[in-house]
């Protein structure tokens, strides 16, 4: 009890103050060792050097860098325009515009933020040039963000599986059904407003200019299906994989659209090495924190304390999933994964819960966080692009979210919408 107050009181005392998450981890950590008797400047260098220094996470910097790469040379926009001649004209076809374009660029780039900033800047302006309402809208840009962690490439997962040594082809994997799903559910929520607004749709494209679109972007469509292809195959692992987007991405830039000037590289190269910076350091940081609760024996202390549960593996992840939406709500994706990773999987192992299916349901109802108040991440990348009021987006963001929890139960009573198409694909 006295170890998990230290953690959860310094932990959240820092957030509190609007010290930096990596901070407050890192001072998390120290007070752990204080307690514990056990301060050593030089085991807390150790392990903050060690948390990035792990071979899978070199991921991490490449699908960023692909993901930068994909928004300023141009491969995003040509998905939108696809999206954009097959369905745009059906009545409120912008929203099932933005829904394809969001699967898409999913399969391409793990990043919700990237995703959400690329779909907002290009739709919300035509959106709003048809009269649709900025509320729904931006919800739906929004909510449609949040599939890109879900089907691979992803970055949390990445992350989730290095935390928790769970296999991250075996998660990647995980994520395609139910990503699919999610678009689903957002198809069935917009053609309800769509029809309650009686939105406009855009002008019928004809096949030709229809088989235009595709070709222009055929080679964006090939990096989700080499990336793909190349896990299910075996030809690479999901390092290389994240490798050989970037690469790609960076070779259809500039030497096939010819979109990519080498100032714009600069800067694109630039803004991936202050992101990567900073996940890295919240990496670092959590593994020292990680370090000590595991020598606190945390995980066993609150394995006694769950042990009604542990019987109970339905009921087990109902409460986990309502631990992890209040926490996501509260906090970032990545922060989240690095702080309770090590802590849940433990106790869903203890339950009898597959570890791969426990790690997608983590993820996915991180991502829900995402869009949800008061912090809403993504919510705040939209209202950003389109310049609108925080209460606008939330009120536009309801009835996805709304259709988002219910799939959550959805895959909590039946885990076999996760686990078979793995199998399957695995």
């Amino acid at each position: 009890m006295v170890v998990t107050l230290i953690f959860l009181s310094v932990l959240i005392g820092g957030m509190v103050i609007g010290m930096p998450i990596a901070h407050a981890l890192v001072l998390t950590g120290v007070a752990l060792m204080w307690h514990l008797d056990f301060f050593d400047t030089q085991l807390l260098a150790q392990n903050l050097q060690a948390g990035f220094d792990n071979f899978p996470l070199l991921a991490v910097p490449f699908f960023i860098l692909a993901g930068e790469l994909m928004n300023a040379g141009g491969l995003s926009r040509r998905i939108i325009a696809l999206a954009q001649a097959f369905v745009g004209h059906i009545r409120g076809g912008l929203g099932y515009v933005a829904i394809g374009a969001a699967v898409l660029l999913a399969s391409m780039s793990g990043s919700a933020i990237a995703d959400t900033a690329a779909l907002a800047t290009i739709l919300l302006p035509m959106m709003r040039d048809q009269k649709y309402p900025d509320s729904y809208s931006s919800g739906l840009l929004a909510s449609g963000g949040i599939i890109a962690p879900i089907i691979p490439p992803s970055m949390p997962f990445v992350i989730y599986g290095v935390t928790t040594n769970t296999s991250i082809s075996k998660l990647f994997l995980s994520g395609v059904v139910p990503g699919l799903i999610m678009g689903v559910f957002l198809i069935g929520a917009w053609w309800k407003i769509a029809a309650k607004y009686d939105l406009r749709s855009g002008e019928r494209v004809a096949w030709g200019a229809r088989m235009k679109a595709l070709a222009k972007s055929f080679w964006a469509m090939m990096m989700p299906v080499i990336i793909l292809g190349g896990l299910k195959g075996g030809v690479f692992t999901p390092t290389e994989a994240a490798v050989v987007a970037a690469v790609y991405a960076l070779f259809v830039s500039m030497v096939v659209y010819r979109e990519m000037s080498w100032y714009k590289l600069y800067e694109v190269f630039l803004a991936a090495a202050k992101t990567t910076a900073v996940v890295m350091f919240l990496c670092g940081a959590a593994t020292v924190t990680a370090y000590m609760i595991t020598l606190a024996d945390l995980p066993n202390m609150l394995a006694d304390s769950f042990s009604g549960l542990l019987g109970q593996p339905m009921l087990f992840m109902a409460v986990m999933m309502i631990f992890l939406l209040v926490v996501g709500t509260a906090m970032d994706l990545t922060p989240t994964i690095l702080i309770f990773g090590p802590v849940c999987a433990p106790l869903a192992a203890k339950a009898g819960i597959d570890p791969v299916y426990f790690g997608f349901m983590f993820i996915y109802v991180g991502c829900i966080g995402l869009i949800t108040p008061p912090v809403g991440t993504v919510q705040n990348v939209v209202a950003g692009v389109g310049r609108l009021r925080m209460e606008v987006v939330i009120k536009g963001t309801t009835p996805f979210l709304l259709a988002y929890v219910f799939l959550a139960a959805l895959l909590v009573v039946f885990p076999q919408i996760v686990t078979v198409p793995l199998k399957w694909m695995h």
